[in-house]
Formats: structure tokens, sequence, C-alpha cells
């Protein structure tokens, strides 16, 4: 099992986002979605942002998440980035 919860995680993805506005995540399948691309991404050589005592990939990513290393984003936001 992962540590932290999916409660825990949605709570640190949210945490910058202010009263009034829509949160970043509302979902577990938001969570795992993001944490399953960045242990991709760790697969294919991204080196991991965060000291480790995991060599997967998964647990990994997982931590990054937790310590607000990794940012997610909306579909919207990436668009916008990418003009």
């Amino acid at each position: 099992m992962l540590h932290p919860s999916y409660a825990d995680l949605i709570k640190v993805v949210n945490s910058g986002v202010e009263e009034g506005e829509d949160p970043v995540v509302n979902s577990r399948y938001s969570i795992v979605m993001a944490t399953a691309k960045r242990a991709r991404q760790i697969i294919a050589g991204d080196d991991p942002l965060v000291e480790s005592k995991s060599k997967k990939a998964l647990s990994v990513a997982v931590e990054e998440l937790s310590e607000g290393k990794v940012k997610i984003t909306s579909e919207d936001e990436e668009d916008e980035e990418c003009d």
C-alpha cells in the first residue's frame, strides 16, 4: 500500500487553490493518472525530484506529488503553455 492516502494527496495538490476557485483535483482518478504519468517519465529517464528509499518509479512519483515537487495542471493550462 502506498502512503500517503489519496485524501492526503488531494489536499496537497489543492493546497494552492484560493477560496472560491475550483480545486485542481477532485477525484482519485486524477491522482492516479498524474502519478502514473510521472512514473512513466521516470522510467523513460527523467531524474527523480526527491530522494527516495524506494527504487520503484510509482513510489517515487507519489513521494514527489506528496512533497509538492510535481504540479498537476488541467488540459486547458497545458494548451495555453504550448501556445
